[in-house]
């Protein structure tokens, strides 16, 4: 989540004990403890709220599916999934492929 590696660790570890000393060091892990763990009963129990307001479709709701950039990317591979399950794209009348070496029309007035 953090990406903190164990050189990262250890120089934030050895500022604590500096700032705070190592009197009151253990006594700021447990706080900082019992907060992680209120902040996630929280969003746990927003989560089952939405869920049992939304409805039972929408019973395997998670909140990371709210976030835009998720939504745009299973949209996209539903459509791109849609797409390759099409045998042949579909074409407008009137229109054909180019002929190898014909040049695409151009219309001067659309530009």
């Amino acid at each position: 989540m953090f990406d903190i590696g164990l050189s990262e660790f250890v120089v934030i570890a050895f500022i604590a004990i500096l700032v705070f000393g190592p009197d009151k060091l253990p006594d700021l892990a447990r706080q900082a403890a019992r907060l992680v763990r209120q902040v996630r009963n929280f969003a746990n129990n927003a989560r089952d709220e939405l869920r049992s307001e939304l409805g039972p479709e929408y019973a395997d709701l998670e909140l990371r599916d709210l976030d835009p950039r998720t939504i745009v990317r299973k949209h996209i591979a539903e459509a791109l999934a849609d797409e390759d399950d099409d045998p042949a794209p579909a074409r407008r009348p009137g229109r054909r492929p180019l002929v190898a070496g014909e040049r695409p029309p151009y219309d001067g007035e659309a530009t």
